[in-house]
């Protein structure tokens, strides 16, 4: 059996980079500093790293499930590149009010719901009790509540500075 390690959910966007309303593709990108610090910590503290993100813009139609795939694999090879690792990505392309109708529902991955944090859960071998949700809203707080982890809201613009707070919280559970 594999080993149980921690993981650590990240929010993509007020997480990563600036969250400028339906960031679909690579030159609307604002880094936040550290980044690839951060996810390296992260990697080396063997962590997992999991970006779980609501991406109501396709539901809206101004970008396609494939564009945000093509969007997270872009995401992946700029850290890899600075030796940072993401070892997977969940996203609900879901909202109650969806322009498109095949996105128009309340599903359970849409988070405040937990789903896409379970999912993971049950995809990895995550020692859920040392993991942790980094996010920007209440929604990622909600979720990260109703899956059993440790939630903290993103309070800095520096990736690194808000994961050693994220570190230092969960060593003491």
């Amino acid at each position: 059996m594999t080993e149980r390690r921690p993981a650590a959910f990240l929010d993509r966007d007020g997480v990563f980079f600036a969250d400028d309303g339906y960031v679909g593709d690579a030159e609307r990108v604002r880094w936040f500093k550290n980044v690839s610090a951060a996810i390296r910590r992260l990697n080396a503290a063997h962590y997992h790293v999991f970006v779980v993100t609501n991406q109501s813009g396709v539901a809206r139609g101004h970008y396609t499930e494939q564009d945000v795939g093509r969007f997270h694999q872009w995401m992946r090879a700029e850290l890899a590149r600075e030796g940072a690792r993401i070892d997977d990505f969940r996203f609900c392309p879901h909202h109650p009010q969806a322009a498109l109708p095949n996105y128009r529902r309340v599903c359970e991955c849409r988070k405040p719901s937990p789903g896409m944090l379970l999912e993971l859960m049950r995809a990895w071998p995550v020692d859920a009790i040392h993991s942790f949700m980094l996010g920007d809203q209440e929604t990622d707080m909600e979720a990260a509540r109703a899956a059993g982890i440790f939630g903290q809201l993103m309070e800095s613009d520096d990736l690194l500075q808000m994961v050693e707070i994220c570190l230092a919280a969960t060593a003491k559970r």
